[in-house]
């Protein structure tokens, strides 16, 4: 028979009740503030829900009514220098965590609102109404509230999808050698998404100062968290990643203050991650002022059991027990907060002209003006006021032959020397003389403690990298093996980190670069050879790099790395054993963003190409008796793309050709033909023409690998065709 050994977790796993003692023992001071904080964000939830069910919220009205307490309770906790980011119902946690910057003292339920809290109000209801004076000016509405100066980082519409940002806050705040905490809120719903798994096995691993808060509210929409977990006591998760977790009735604010300032402290420590589980209660459906009941998911006794452990009752019972404030004062603290809250309303709102008695608009002069719209989506590239450019040509000095794949990591040494804000993340980037192709070679023993070897979790280190580029300390170099692996991470590389500066008001950098290699050709197979600039090419708020020779590689990746917006540098594996002539002693230089480079002038034909197809295009070219131009685009996103290089070389010869070695479905060229026609259609001579990759994705077979991509042989045969007709 063998034999069995019982098992325990490593990390404490506790459940914490505040007793009437506590009660007795608390400050007045923080029970006064629990509750006023408490009052305003009942009092802003409900003014919310009346201007939904009046049309005036345009979009979801997600109510935190009856999650006030977890909210408060765990914000109290914190400092205006700690972090906070929250999903979609996440009025009451930017509230709290506003109110307690504007009023880091507290706030006097006895006295008038101090006037930065009505402008905290003010600002919050526009943002949530869609108006210019919001705090993201109108773009994030409901689901996507930022201040950044407060520490209020983003609420997010992505179920989970704030989670692995919040580790990047976490890692910045320790790295700068501060003693900040960073706490992520989600609800029941999230735990089980993939990346808040993967951030809580990050965060464990690499010890970070950051709290995963469970607001465990019961449902999901509609569905009860009984019946999709087989343990939904949530905070459970936290012990299968050696994560200390406590768990708390969230309908009451002191027992989520007395187990927050437990994990807070443990943080502060340097003790690694916490888990809080906190049991709330939402009065109402997932959207708008009806109660749960009324779509039949559950039971009007269940609410009112809920609703009767009321977070706000609790609190106004306990200061008057102990005297601290009587029923009259209360009375007239509730009836001052919905006044000022109503007196915020009327400067947003007037009469409706030709409505009903009391119907209400709002105020025409408050929207955002129309031709805001793209504003934002990237910078305006100040950053590179006074930066040195240069092109092969113009190069003053020695010019020496350097292997494409050494110079990778020469730019990356010398960028890490001289600017301590960079650092490097990914998979093996830490081991392998330099990860699996040598290009972070030498780095982690210059630099220790700024090259990252990660699990393997696209997910959660590229939103951690986003995390850190949008708290702004430090500039992260993200390695993805395979480009292909951008699927894995597409929630943080494209809802998140390319949306982030349009989404929060279009003035937050996001200064990050994607290292991503292309590896058609190696025998990798269906999942391990895309070509992505299809894809990154068409996302709002990405710029894109295609360095094809290792001088544009020197000043592509400078670009990138001065650059304030989210970069994705795209390596092709065919470039990496070649060489090409660079300066001696000089890699400081950038290439301007936005210019391309004419590798052959010619005047029949216009070929727009890229990466390892530069050098297929040209080889096809001089073996053949087409007079063609051959434009490296270096830059391909709409914002970067050289329109002035390609325009006068399509004036010049009428024809246009664009040529790929991709897949035709996630194809570069298409967009950018349906651009050229567009733009230059009144100068072709014909519908613009592409060689590009089969429909499949490249297979591991030799043969049929290469039936599926483009080279110098396809090229060749359309060049025929076109100086045949």
């Amino acid at each position: 028979m063998p034999t069995h050994k019982k098992l325990s977790p490593a990390a404490p796993w506790v459940e914490v009740a505040a007793t009437r003692k506590d009660w007795d023992a608390a400050e007045p001071a923080l029970l006064t503030s629990m509750f006023t904080q408490t009052l305003l964000i009942r009092t802003f939830e409900e003014y919310v829900l009346s201007l939904a069910s009046q049309g005036l919220v345009h979009g979801p009205a997600h109510s935190s009514i009856g999650q006030e307490g977890g909210a408060v309770g765990s914000v109290l906790t914190l400092t205006g220098g700690d972090y906070v980011n929250g999903s979609h119902r996440g009025h009451h946690q930017f509230l709290a965590k506003a109110f307690g910057y504007v009023a880091p003292d507290g706030i006097d339920p006895l006295v008038p609102l101090p006037d930065a809290i009505r402008t905290v109000l003010s600002r919050g209801l526009s943002e949530i109404c869609g108006l210019a004076d919001g705090f993201c000016r109108g773009r994030g509405g409901s689901m996507h509230l930022q201040w950044r100066e407060a520490g209020a980082m983003g609420t997010n519409a992505i179920v989970g999808g704030g989670v692995p940002q919040a580790a990047g806050f976490a890692w910045s705040a320790r790295h700068a050698a501060t003693d900040a905490v960073s706490v992520s809120y989600f609800g029941d719903g999230a735990v089980n998404i993939g990346s808040v798994l993967e951030t809580l096995n990050l965060a464990g691993a690499w010890r970070l100062p950051m709290c995963f808060f469970i607001e465990n509210n019961q449902y999901a929409v509609s569905t009860h968290v009984d019946e999709v977990t087989a343990e939904p006591r949530l905070s459970a998760r936290g012990s299968g990643f050696n994560i200390p977790s406590w768990r708390v009735d969230g309908m009451d604010p002191l027992a989520v203050y007395l187990a927050t300032g437990e994990a807070v402290a443990h943080m502060r420590a340097g003790g690694g991650p916490t888990v809080v589980e906190a049991d709330v209660y939402r009065y109402f459906h997932q959207n708008g002022p009806f109660p749960g009941s009324a779509f039949g998911y559950r039971a009007k006794e269940e609410e009112k059991q809920w609703r009767d452990r009321d977070p706000l009752a609790l609190l106004t019972s306990h200061l008057v027990r102990r005297g601290i404030l009587t029923e009259q004062q209360v009375a007239r603290c509730t009836a001052a907060v919905k006044a000022e809250m109503e007196s915020v309303a009327d400067e947003l709102l007037e009469p409706k002209p030709g409505g009903k008695p009391g119907q209400r608009r709002i105020r025409p002069g408050l929207w955002p003006d129309p031709d805001f719209r793209d504003v934002g989506i990237r910078g305006d590239l100040r950053e590179f006021d006074g930066a040195r450019t240069a092109e092969p040509a113009s190069v003053q000095g020695k010019l020496t032959e350097r292997k494409f794949i050494d110079t990778v990591a020469d730019v990356m040494a010398r960028r890490m020397a001289e600017d301590e804000r960079i650092i490097v993340l990914g998979e093996d980037v830490h081991r392998l003389k330099g990860g699996t192709n040598g290009a972070t070679r030498g780095l982690a023993d210059a630099f220790p403690g700024r090259v990252l070897g990660t699990p393997i979790s696209e997910n959660a280190f590229a939103g951690l990298a986003g995390g850190i580029a949008l708290e702004g300390r430090y500039r992260p170099v993200v390695e993805f093996m395979y480009a292909d692996f951008m699927w894995v991470a597409a929630d943080q590389l494209f809802n998140q980190i390319g949306k982030a500066r349009h989404m929060f008001g279009g003035t937050a950098d996001v200064p990050l670069v994607l290292r991503s290699k292309v590896a058609m050709g190696t025998g990798y197979g269906s999942q391990h050879s895309m070509d992505p600039a299809g894809i990154f090419a068409t996302a709002p708020g990405w710029r894109v790099a295609a360095p094809s020779t290792p001088f544009d590689y020197i000043g592509l990746m400078n670009s990138a790395l001065r650059c304030d917006d989210p970069v994705v540098v795209l390596e092709h594996v065919d470039l990496y054993p070649s060489t090409g002539q660079v300066p001696v002693d000089d890699l400081d230089f950038c290439l301007p963003v936005g210019k391309a480079a004419v590798r052959r002038e010619g005047a029949d034909l216009t070929v727009l190409t890229y990466l390892a197809m530069t050098n297929h295009v040209l080889e096809a070219v001089e073996s053949g008796d087409t007079d063609a131009e051959v434009i490296d685009l270096r830059w391909l996103d709409r914002a970067s793309i050289d329109w002035d290089t390609i325009g006068a070389s399509i004036q010049k010869t009428n024809n246009v050709l664009i040529a790929e070695q991709g897949a035709v479905g996630t194809s570069y060229g298409g967009w950018l033909a349906d651009e050229i026609q567009r733009r230059f259609f009144d100068w072709l001579d014909q519908p613009v023409r592409r060689v590009t990759g089969g429909e499949a994705s490249p297979s591991i077979s030799k043969v049929l690998e290469r039936a599926a991509i483009a080279g110098t042989d396809e090229v060749a045969a359309e060049l025929e065709k076109i100086t045949a007709r």
